[in-house]
């Protein structure tokens, strides 16, 4: 997260557990856009410019008291979504996306539609310099970002590989929780097998960089 972004890349911003797995559940329940705000302040400010909108996500793992829903997938898995739009704000993947003013293309992505985000940028960008940021230092964005290098460079990775990655992700997520006061714990239990669902989503998350947010739609690939 703290590299130099350079101008003119194609930018693969990378959170598998859980922004934009949750993300891509959310477009798969209907959602048209999700506006990505780079803090919950912002997205809070976003939500009274646009109070139709649902407003999602989370502070260090856990949902703020006026948030509509979490940073979960789990729970967007049920809500009814189908038409809306959301705001979104987490403490690394939205603020990942912010990091990117001047792209030649951005992406968010996570293991689910990791595949469709590789088909994108090779029918888009083929050509184009590539960057890939991991908004995390946990397994699953390393594992994820190695994943999409391999398909971009014409390989096969195995899929068992990205799997396991994600799930020593999650295993160093519940060791730095299990840390905290029981208040600030967060059971990623229910949503791991949704991190975990590799090249469920069809489509790349193609972002719009605006002055206060980047705005995400699907596009099918």
């Amino acid at each position: 997260m703290d590299a130099e972004m350079p101008a003119g890349a194609v930018v693969v911003v990378i959170d598998v557990i859980r922004a934009f797995t949750t993300a891509a559940v959310a477009f798969e329940r209907g959602v048209t856009e999700i506006a990505c705000a780079r803090s919950v302040e912002v997205g809070r400010t976003l939500r009274q410019r646009y109070p139709d909108r649902l407003l999602v996500g989370e502070t260090e793992g856990i949902k703020p008291a006026d948030f509509d829903i979490g940073n979960s997938p789990m729970e967007l898995s049920t809500a009814q979504l189908d038409g809306r739009a959301l705001i979104q704000a987490t403490t690394n993947g939205t603020l990942g996306l912010a990091r990117c003013p001047d792209p030649a293309a951005l992406l968010a992505m996570s293991a689910r539609n990791v595949g469709a985000t590789a088909r994108w940028i090779a029918s888009n960008h083929a050509d184009a310099p590539r960057v890939i940021l991991c908004t995390g230092r946990t397994a699953e964005d390393w594992a994820c970002a190695r994943y999409l290098g391999g398909l971009l460079d014409g390989s096969e990775p195995d899929r068992a590989d990205l799997v396991a990655g994600i799930l020593d992700g999650a295993a160093e997520h519940a060791r730095a929780y299990a840390r905290r006061p029981g208040a600030e714990r967060v059971d990623l239990s229910d949503d791991l097998r949704y991190c975990c669902d590799v090249d469920r989503s069809a489509f790349a998350m193609v972002g719009d960089v605006r002055e206060d947010q980047v705005v995400l739609t699907p596009v099918p690939c």
